[in-house]
């Protein structure tokens, strides 16, 4: 059994992590760390403490996930595996490669185990994406698009979230899920370019991007708002052969918040309105239609997890894919003119 502390006790550790814990046989949820909630309603079994030393201090704790706001996430890491406990991050990772790259430098001098949250790459929509990538049924890729828009016109009441700070901002929010996507379906790319923007009112960060991601035949373009009203395509493929076309979202983190859980059988189901649709060409002849979306299941992040912490086994979210992920955030960051 993997011991497990969280901490903070906002939408990541209450709503997406917290009851994956629960209902794995592999954990026992022990610790919460949080200031501002009493995690002993919702979790009526866990230990509630007000400062990450105390899990630090407990020997009984065996992995820590960090779910505080960013810019606490290299140091907290840190600690953690000074610690000697492996550690879970939610993303963003850290502000800069050098910072992730230090941390995966001390997890393996402690023989620890460091995996990053990034839940969305077991999305519905995303596994389905996935699938039709390696099935080649559109033949060779020559554009795709993936959007991850949102509209949220006033600012957060999360002061965090709204400070100007090193990890701050879309690009480290919505930009690091989808970078990850793309990175996990075609590598590292070979040239980056793009820009980061300021859109709604009295916004002191950027809430807004356009990349596009360059690999030799294929050009993957990546976008991001907080003003977007109308629903738009959230993937868009095209190939040699034929293209697809997928709206919606999936429906795990809604399915949280009414109370779902993920042992239950509705779990991770998007609505059948929400199929994509596929033209294409096999053996010469056209074909349309619609593809029944894959189910979504972050559960298989924390399968993965305690197999790698008891098993060795390699982690699916690997450390060296979200360096890459931030080398592109920072080199964004590093091009973008203030507008």
């Amino acid at each position: 059994m993997i011991n497990v502390a969280i901490i903070g006790f906002g939408l990541s550790g209450r709503y997406l992590q917290a009851p994956f814990f629960e209902a794995n046989h592999a954990f026992e949820l022990k610790t919460i760390v949080s200031n501002s909630q009493n995690p002993a309603l919702f979790f009526p079994n866990v230990k509630v403490e007000k400062n990450i030393e105390a899990v630090l201090n407990d020997d009984g704790i065996d992995l820590v996930s960090i779910c505080s706001p960013n810019e606490t996430h290299f140091e907290y890491a840190k600690k953690v595996l000074l610690a000697n406990k492996h550690v879970l991050v939610e993303k963003p990772f850290t502000a800069t490669v050098e910072e992730a790259t230090t941390l995966i430098n001390i997890a393996k001098q402690q023989n620890k185990v460091i995996a990053i949250f990034q839940n969305r790459r077991f999305d519905s929509d995303f596994l389905t994406i996935q699938k039709i990538v390696q099935s080649n049924v559109l033949g060779s890729l020559v554009n795709v698009q993936i959007q991850y828009n949102r509209y949220k016109p006033l600012l957060n009441p999360k002061k965090w979230k709204e400070t100007p700070a090193p990890s701050s901002g879309i690009i480290y929010d919505l930009g690091a899920h989808i970078i990850d996507q793309a990175i996990a379906l075609f590598g590292e790319p070979l040239k980056v370019e793009g820009y980061t923007f300021t859109q709604r009112v009295n916004s002191s960060i950027d809430d807004a991007f356009d990349i596009t991601l360059h690999y030799k035949t294929l050009k993957v373009q990546l976008r991001s708002s907080l003003l977007v009203k109308a629903d738009t395509p959230r993937y868009i493929l095209h190939g040699t052969e034929g293209s697809f076309i997928k709206y919606g979202i999936d429906v795990q983190e809604d399915q949280l918040k009414l109370g779902l859980q993920p042992t239950d059988d509705t779990f991770g189901v998007e609505p059948i309105i929400q199929k994509g649709s596929i033209t294409t060409t096999i053996n010469g002849i056209e074909l349309q239609g619609t593809v029944t979306t894959e189910k979504g299941n972050w559960m298989l992040l924390f399968d993965n997890l305690a197999n790698a912490i008891n098993n060795n086994e390699p982690l699916i979210v690997a450390p060296a894919q979200v360096v890459a992920q931030i080398k592109i955030i920072e080199a964004i960051k590093q091009q973008c003119v203030p507008i």
